[in-house]
């Protein structure tokens, strides 16, 4: 049991770099889709980094609030963005408010948010 607990604790603690080269892994050499269950890893990972109250923040979140009135150019620009699937980021869109980046430089997160406000969807940086 101990064991099932260590694991745990380094999958929540994993950066976004790691989800994704997990993500590669477990698609290439098992074939399962794991790219729902990466992106919540990644946002619990993600909310610890952000959480220290004593630095300056390096990293920011891309949250979409909500998708706006052009829903499926969000839901284009969200694929793009993440590289996930057409599924994947209908559902991103579709459970507004969520995470669409995280863990991202200030200027990249601006560069994405930019991109998605312009499609018509609300987005927040945190």
């Amino acid at each position: 049991m101990a064991d099932l607990k260590d694991f745990a604790e380094q999958l929540v603690n994993l950066t976004v770099k790691e989800v994704n080269e997990l993500a590669d892994i477990l698609k290439e050499e098992y074939g399962i889709e794991p790219a729902a269950a990466a992106v919540a890893v990644a946002a619990g990972g993600g909310a610890a980094e952000g959480s220290d109250a004593g630095e300056a923040q390096t990293e920011f979140d891309v949250i979409l609030k909500a998708p706006g009135a052009s829903k499926l150019a969000v839901v284009k620009l969200v694929k793009e963005l993440t590289g996930l699937g057409l599924k994947d980021a209908k559902d991103i869109v579709d459970s507004a408010p969520k995470a669409v980046k995280e863990a991202v430089s200030k200027d990249e997160a601006e560069g994405i948010k930019k991109s998605l406000e312009e499609a018509g969807a609300e987005v927040e940086l945190k």
